[in-house]
């Protein structure tokens, strides 16, 4: 029987339509086809809390799913806006409904938020293309989620906001010198979840038309001179993801197989389809 997902996408339309626009797809979309990538046969419903009067599954319909994934936003979780509000309603839903869960970016945070954890901006500033210099903790040594991994690993990243304060039954994962929490697993009201604050999802094609769209933004912040350097660089990341064996371009902007290989850059989406989702449908047929 094919694995059930659903997909929160955590942007307020005007962001998933400005997304579209730029990428051809919604966060949740591409999502989605990750996923489908992973396992073919998947079956991926997409919601949309941050709607006003989203038709959202309650608890017991969040139980019939297999596996629930959060995706990034452009929202900051201390505004604490009606948007806002109701995905930390859904996240501690979720948490209720013991359905295996994962995100990235916003979803981390939203799961922290959730859990009583906090979240604010980052002092040291923006952490954009890529999170580097990624190591496991020692308490996540032997965790399932980054099997697979190097010591130390790169992936894609934007965020401005981090995980200031971790929830009572929390487990650091991975950090690095930019961001304590860079992965948690979190638990909460009998429900586990599984979260990155990078964007093991992106292709490189998907983050390169996310900075086009924040031209201004890394210019304003200091990361390009001019808008000539920021879609010199997005071109750059286009083109490696089309050919991942332009050495050059690699050499360039530091990024190996752990980014370049969408299998290895996936591996926390892989680990957690392969360890939660598959593992505990399994346990319940067994039951």
């Amino acid at each position: 029987m094919a694995l059930r997902f659903l997909v929160v996408e955590g942007n307020t339309r005007g962001a998933r339509e400005a997304h579209r626009a730029a990428y051809g797809q919604m966060l949740s979309e591409s999502y989605a086809q990750v996923i489908h990538g992973i396992e073919r046969e998947a079956v991926c419903d997409i919601a949309f809390p941050a709607d006003e009067g989203a038709n959202l599954p309650d608890r017991a319909g969040l139980g019939s799913y297999d596996g629930i994934v959060l995706t990034g936003s452009h929202l900051n979780i201390y505004d604490r806006t009606p948007e806002i509000l109701r995905q930390i309603d859904l996240m501690r839903a979720i948490y209720a409904s013991g359905t295996p869960s994962f995100g990235s970016c916003w979803g981390l945070q939203v799961a922290a938020v959730a859990a009583d954890g906090d979240v604010q901006k980052n002092p040291l500033g923006r952490e954009v293309g890529f999170a580097r210099r990624l190591r496991r903790t020692e308490e996540g040594r032997a965790h399932p989620m980054i099997e697979g991994r190097p010591e130390v690993y790169d992936a894609p990243a934007i965020h401005l906001d981090m995980v200031t304060a971790l929830p009572e039954d929390a487990t650091v994962i991975a950090t690095n010198p930019v961001s304590a929490v860079q992965a948690a697993e979190i638990r909460r009201d009998g429900g586990v979840f599984w979260g990155v604050q990078y964007h093991p999802e992106f292709s490189l094609s998907e983050l390169a038309a996310i900075l086009r769209q924040r031209t201004e933004l890394m210019i304003r912040e200091g990361f390009c001179r001019t808008s000539e350097e920021v879609i010199s660089y997005a071109d750059d990341l286009t083109a490696l993801d089309t050919d991942p064996s332009r050495i050059d371009l690699a050499w360039r902007h530091g990024v190996d197989a752990e980014v370049l290989d969408p299998a290895r850059r996936t591996r926390e989406i892989r680990n957690f389809i392969e360890h939660r989702v598959k593992s505990e449908k399994s346990a319940r047929g067994r039951a």
